[in-house]
Formats: C-alpha cells, structure tokens, sequence
C-alpha cells in the first residue's frame, strides 16, 4: 500500500508493478479524481470528514485499510507520515512491513536535535544552534528564548525539529524579529508536522547546500550514491536540484561522502535516506545540517547518473535483498557504483511569477510536455482536464534532463521547459527558463542566496500566447460573424426575396456576446465544443 498521494504514490506504484507486486492507493475525497488512485490496481478512500491534508495523517484508518485490502507492506512516499515513527510502529504491530528506517532510528534522527547529537558522536562538525525552544507565549520562555539566540548569535535561522520541506523556516536577524518569527514558524510547523518544536541555527551567509543519497540493507551493508547540489531555494524550498554538484573536486567529494557515511554508520541506519549539508562558500568547510529519512523529491537526478534505480532498491532491501548482489537487490557494492554524467531537476509548480508567485487553482484546459533523449518526467496532476485544488503542495510536474556534461544538461532542459505548453493555470516555467540561463548558474557561482539576490531573474518578456489570441479570433467571429463580409448578399437572396433569420441549431444563443464579455473567449470556446458536430 502506498500511504501517499499525487506524483510520489505514482512514482512508487510503478516501481512496484516493474517488480511484480500489486499495488493499493489510498485517495482523500477532495483527490476522488486525482490519477494516482488509477494508477494503482485497487485504491480506498480515507478519512471521510477529515479534510484533504488530515485525511492522509489518520493512522488507524490507513492501517485498517491496509489490513483489509491484504497489502504486507507501506511505502510512505515523502511528506505526511513518511517521517512519523508512530506509523512506522504501528505498520509494524499490524504485521506489516514499514518500507522506511525503524521506529527508532526515525526518533533519532526525525528530530533535528536529536541528530545533531548523532552527528557531533560521530565526528561530523555542526552548525552552532540550540536545542528546542520553550513556549514562546509566556514570558519567561521569550525570555529563554532570547538568552540561547544570543549564545548562538545572530543572524540565526529558525528551524523545525521535525519535518522538512521548508515548513517553519525563516532567518531572524535581530532581536526584534526572535519572537513574532518563533511563533509564526511554530505555527507553520505544528499545521505540516503535527509538531511544533522549533529550534535556532547559525545563519551561514554565502553557503550551497549540498546532500548526500545513502542506502543501507538489514545486514549492515551501506553505500552512498553520492551528491546532489540543492542550494537554488526560494522561500526555503527548493526549485533546482542537480548530481552531481558542479562545483566540487575529488577530493571534496570524498569528504563529504565519507562525512554522510559516519553519520549513518552511527545511527546503524537502513534503507534510503539523505543526509544534508551546508558548504561554507568562504572556509569551504560542510556542517551538518539533518538526515530526511525517506525518499527525497528530488532523487531522480541521483537515479540518472548512477543508474540505480532508488525506490525500486527501497522495496528490495526492506524485503530482506542483500547490497552488492545486484541480481537480488539492484544495488552494486560501493567500488561497482559510478557517476555518469550530469542530471538537472526543474520543479514545475501552479504559481504565478508575475503575481509573487502566488499559488493558482483551476483546469488544465490544455497540456502538452516534453520529451526526446534525456528527458524524464515525473507528475501525478500534469494532464488536460486535471483540476488544481488550493488543498495540496503547489508541485504540478518535476522534468529531469540528463547529458554527459552540466553545461548540455542546460541546454537541454532549455528545451525542454520551451517545449512545454500548459493552459488554465499559472505555472513557473518562464521563471525557471531565466534561472537556468542565468551566466551565475551556468557558472556555477551561485549559493542558497542566489534568487533572493538577483532580481533580472524576476524580469520575464512579454509572452505571444498564440493560442489565447485564436480563441479570441474564434470567439470573436462566432458571436459578432465576420466583418468582411456584413451586408454582403447571400446566393439564395439573388433568387428569392430574402427571409427572416432563423436561429438555426448550434447557432450563437442570444446571450452568447454577454458570456464573450463577461467570461472571456475560454467560455466561448467550451459553449462552442460542446455543440453538436
């Protein structure tokens, strides 16, 4: 069963059918129509009543749906319940297998806190921070609260203890900021997470931020994938990811793989996970920063250059598959795994760039994709006719371009983001088109930093939009006819006396230049298409 939905509950479902397996959805009320519950060979409601986010947070439901539909094994995708070591116990008190790390290991490591301690006990250096804030709604706990950001200095940046995605983050750079930001980044946390525990981090200024990809089997066998490189941000969230990171030389690339594996080695860890980063630009030395333990959105450009395919390897190695015989568990050993080329991710998101990216909802009345060598997509809502809803991650599709070099990757996914066509909604795709040609990304001189500073990137031409003027054309001539030929005689009217016009069927409705000017062409051409031929 996949505890998921949208585009990961696809990814994992056709990982699970190469393998052979069944496979069940669970899918809110509000998803009754999302693909990812046909892409599946069963899918059951959940959480009637909840809410759309909620309903995918009901532990005992999922785990009686599960159970009834005789599924033996979870995969939780990312987001959600993939980080709650409360399901991952209860998948295994039902007797089924948590496709993910153990209960305990998720403890450990879920809290941020708690892994900078596992980090510090394995040798690996860390940012300065504190530990989890206390409440800051009393007095004496904004009042603690100010003592440990002093100790840390500013600036600081405020981070959840549990989750990832972004959710809670935001830099405080002076006192007067501290508390109204702890409470708003608590609040943020506690909505995504369940949990609110916040804590504070030294803000390392000119930083990138780079992951490393580990996968561990139930025998004690560990490998890493190696890097991605994952400091084009906005808001906290990634937009851009790439493997391997561009700007990294043999030997920085052993330091930080080697860094990775102490951290899971201490942890005694198992399956996929990722363990994150910052460089510091200037010292060019890494700090941890936290371990997700489940799969990343962004995997697919470690899929590309190793050849490995990641979720596949999850399901194997929670089965019992052994890392380094390939033939059972699809992993090689380390000296076996190698980096071919250069992947590039591009998320595609339903936000407007020339609205502050505000999130847009709607149908997709039109969608074509790209495609050709080297190019992957991955979506669950990307289709004409899809509805966008406010309820979920403004995430619509993720392209991956794959070359033998970082600079025909982003040609290549030049391209392909020029290829796409999609109407009804706002997308990204014009903003992501500056960033890529941006000469400092090229160049690989950017940093987490890099959107926030450049403001050209914001600066988009002036879109043709042929389809939206031939709608206009159509919708035009239907409800007005054509000008060129008013008054003109028509060939019956030489050889009869003319008659009054009837309104014959399929004709314009009298109210159809109200619909034209209240609407738009977009009703028109629906009122148009669903005319008989």
């Amino acid at each position: 069963m996949i505890a998921n939905r949208g585009e990961i509950a696809i990814r994992v479902s056709r990982a699970a059918n190469e393998l052979g397996r069944r496979t069940v959805a669970i899918f809110a009320e509000e998803d009754k129509l999302s693909l990812h519950r046909f892409k599946t060979d069963e899918a059951y409601r959940v959480g009637e009543g909840l809410g759309p986010v909620k309903a995918y947070l009901a532990i005992p439901e999922i785990i009686a749906i599960a159970r009834q539909s005789g599924s033996d094994a979870v995969h939780p995708g990312y987001g959600f319940l993939s980080e709650s070591p409360e399901f991952a116990e209860a998948c295994i008190a039902a007797g089924l297998v948590f496709i993910g790390p153990r209960p305990e290991t998720m403890r450990l490591l879920g809290d941020k806190v708690s892994a900078r301690n596992v980090a510090s006990a394995a040798g690996v250096p860390v940012v300065p921070a504190t530990g989890a804030l206390p409440d800051a709604d009393t007095p004496e706990g904004a009042a603690a609260i100010h003592e440990l950001a002093a100790g840390v200095g500013y600036p600081l940046m405020l981070k959840a203890s549990w989750g990832g995605g972004g959710r809670g983050m935001r830099p405080i750079r002076t006192p007067d900021e501290l508390i109204d930001g702890v409470r708003a980044g608590s609040r943020e946390a506690a909505a995504a997470f369940g949990k609110g525990d916040v804590y504070l981090e030294k803000l390392v200024e000119r930083a990138r931020h780079v992951e490393v990809q580990i996968l561990a089997d139930r025998h004690g066998g560990l490998v890493h994938l190696f890097e991605r490189d994952c400091s084009v941000q906005r808001r906290n969230q990634k937009i851009v990811e790439r493997a391997p990171a561009p700007y990294l030389d043999a030997a920085q690339r052993a330091e930080i793989v080697e860094l990775a594996l102490k951290i899971a080695r201490h942890a005694r860890y198992e399956l996929a996970g990722t363990v994150e980063f910052l460089m510091d630009i200037d010292s060019g030395a890494f700090y941890f920063i936290e371990v997700n333990p489940r799969i990343q959105v962004e995997h697919t450009v470690t899929e590309q250059v190793t050849g490995i395919d990641i979720v596949k390897a999850q399901i194997r190695l929670a089965e019992g598959a052994r890392i380094g015989d390939v033939a059972e568990s699809g992993v090689p050993a380390q000296a076996d795994i190698r980096l071919n080329g250069h992947a590039l991710q591009c998320r595609i998101t339903t936000e407007d760039p020339l609205n502050n990216f505000i999130p847009d909802y709607g149908r997709i009345t039109a969608y074509r994709g790209a495609t050709g060598f080297g190019i992957r997509l991955d979506g669950g809502t990307a289709y004409s006719g899809a509805v966008i809803t406010r309820y979920y991650d403004s995430l619509l599709e993720k392209v991956t371009a794959w070359a033998p070099g970082p600079e025909e990757a982003i040609r290549r996914m030049d391209r392909a983001l020029r290829e796409f066509r999609i109407r009804g909604v706002a997308t990204n795709l014009v903003f992501l088109e500056n960033l890529i040609n941006h000469p400092d990304f090229i160049a690989n001189t950017y940093t987490t930093q890099f959107i926030d500073t450049h403001p050209e990137l914001f600066r988009f031409p002036r879109r043709r939009d042929r389809a939206t003027k031939l709608l206009n054309f159509i919708a035009d001539i239907t409800v007005n006819q054509n000008p060129e030929v008013a008054g003109r005689p028509r060939p019956h009217e030489h050889a009869k006396a003319p008659k009054p016009p009837k309104l014959r069927a399929g004709a314009p409705p009298p109210g159809l230049k109200q619909m034209l000017t209240e609407k738009g062409p977009q009703a028109v051409a629906e009122w148009m298409l669903a005319q008989p031929q």
